[in-house]
């Protein structure tokens, strides 16, 4: 964690409730980190439902592997997050870190290896010393508790300045039902079905199938639909779990995602994976700009996500906004090289509610100043309408600073 925090930190952070079925500990394991906690453990004293998605590098980390193979299980007793070690990379001896730690937690639980999920999160490439934290997990497992959430956020942090939580409520058959969720980002983050890491509980009875469906399209337009600086993680991890405790308030089990009880519900959980989503976007590495780019008339939807990207993940675009330059000759050069249709004479280009360029050319009432003007805001809207057809998408990014250089130079040292 820097010493500084992001300059697009929420004034505010959201009072977490305590969640039923949900107990988490935090403790020090010295992983990586002096003198800050560096491992997460979350307990379901009841089984819980979960779901996940993943990253799609094909290096995925040992705990991805581990959680993949778990996951047709469907229930969950325990969540184990280290932070300052992504156990990546690490061959056999990674195996048996996820190994050891598995065996540890379900000692600790008194469950199955089965229905353990790990996380981790740091460094690609060093072994991982699970002896570090198997020692630490009974006395976490003991003293969990439910009221821990910015805790628990605190906990999984690498190179974030802040930590992220976020929690919505929703009803389920006149059945009223809590969303509590936690992320860590910062860098490397390029999400593909995924994000960093992610976790996500609610007291809702759901059955597992019907959660993994709302999660799997409800990743696209929030969590997939951010980069801050185009590569993807190793260890991407986002897991949903529901504990079922508001059976006890009467709420039925939904057992099917296109249950139209769930209809308050999915909408509750995509603002809950979109906030935390933004603030990870708004915590990248050294950023000091926040950009929301929006692409219409595309030929398709992923057409328009394309685009989309290839501006956001351009070094001139998030540069140029490192510099409050109204650069948008920058953003002509993005979407161009995006492989994507796109006619040269239809363009059109906003910063803001300033439109800089139409028809293919500079907008004849085109006034630098007013480009510039929004440029100097920390929330900078891009708008790109290509002409072409209805696709439309936005995505959201960082400006590229030298702090994120600096962050990223000396990040082993």
């Amino acid at each position: 964690m820097s010493g500084s925090v992001s300059p697009l930190a929420p004034k505010t952070f959201a009072s977490m409730p305590a969640l039923r079925g949900v107990r988490m500990a935090t403790a020090s394991a010295g992983i990586k980190y002096k003198n800050r906690t560096d491992v997460l453990m979350m307990v379901f004293d009841k089984p819980a439902s979960v779901a996940g998605v993943f990253t799609r590098s094909k290096c995925p980390s040992a705990p991805v592997d581990f959680c993949r193979a778990n996951l047709p299980h469907g229930i969950a007793r325990a969540v184990v997050v280290n932070s300052g070690n992504a156990n990546a990379f690490t061959g056999l001896k990674g195996r048996a870190a996820t190994e050891l730690t598995a065996k540890s937690a379900a000692a600790a639980v008194g469950c199955g290896g089965n229905e353990i999920y790990l996380a981790s999160t740091g460094v690609i490439g060093e072994p991982l010393d699970a002896t570090k934290f198997a020692g630490v997990l009974d006395a976490m497992h003991r003293d969990a508790s439910g009221d821990f959430w910015f805790e628990a956020a605190k906990a999984i942090m690498t190179t974030d300045t802040y930590p992220k939580v976020a929690t919505r409520s929703a009803e389920i058959g006149g059945v009223t039902v809590t969303i509590n969720g936690i992320a860590k980002g910062a860098g490397m983050i390029a999400p593909d079905m995924a994000t960093m890491l992610s976790f996500v509980v609610t007291d809702a009875d759901i059955a597992p199938a019907a959660l993994q469906a709302m999660l799997s399209e409800g990743v696209g337009p929030t969590f997939n639909s951010m980069t801050v600086d185009s590569d993807t993680s190793t260890s991407d991890t986002l897991m949903l779990f529901a504990t079922g405790a508001a059976a006890a308030d009467g709420q039925a089990r939904v057992e099917r995602a296109d249950d139209a009880r769930l209809a308050t519900f999915r909408v509750a959980l995509n603002e809950v994976l979109k906030d935390l989503a933004l603030q990870v976007c708004r915590d990248g590495e050294g950023a000091t700009k926040m950009l929301e780019i929006t692409v219409t008339g595309a030929e398709s939807d992923a057409a328009a996500k394309r685009i989309a990207l290839s501006i956001a993940n351009s070094p001139l675009v998030k540069t140029a906004a490192a510099g409050e330059d109204a650069n948008w000759g920058r953003i002509v050069m993005a979407v161009g090289k995006a492989g994507e249709m796109a006619d040269r004479d239809r363009l059109a280009i906003w910063f803001g509610d300033v439109r800089v360029a139409v028809n293919g050319e500079r907008d004849p009432g085109y006034s630098e100043e007013a480009a510039s003007n929004v440029m100097k805001e920390q929330d900078i809207p891009v708008k790109v309408d290509i002409g072409l057809g209805n696709g439309h998408a936005t995505v959201w990014t960082c400006d590229l600073t030298k702090e994120y250089v600096a962050i990223n130079g000396d990040y082993r040292s």
